[in-house]
């Protein structure tokens, strides 16, 4: 037993990031991102590896609400913050 763990513990432990599989890809979604990936002159592997981590470096809509909700502020109307936004806009 003492053996076995000794040759399981260097794999567990060789810092390698997890892996991600996705199975049943339509064939025609398959060759778009293989043209897009070749375009970006990338492997597929790097390509949606790439894409990947964009999305989950983007907030959601949910996670840019609930910080909005919890930030305290005064309250202004409508029409007055539509104005000077306006007013502003129309400076630059």
């Amino acid at each position: 037993m003492g053996q076995l763990l000794a040759l399981w513990r260097p794999k567990r432990h060789t810092g390698a990031m997890p892996s991600v599989q996705i199975k049943d890809v339509p064939a025609q979604t398959h060759a778009v991102l293989r043209r897009r990936a070749a375009a970006a002159h990338q492997s597929l592997q790097e390509y949606l590896r790439g894409r990947l981590i964009a999305e989950a470096a983007s907030p959601t809509v949910e996670d840019v609400l609930d910080r909005a909700g919890g930030r305290a502020g005064g309250s202004v109307p409508f029409d007055v913050a539509t104005r000077a936004l306006r007013e502003d806009r129309d400076r630059r």
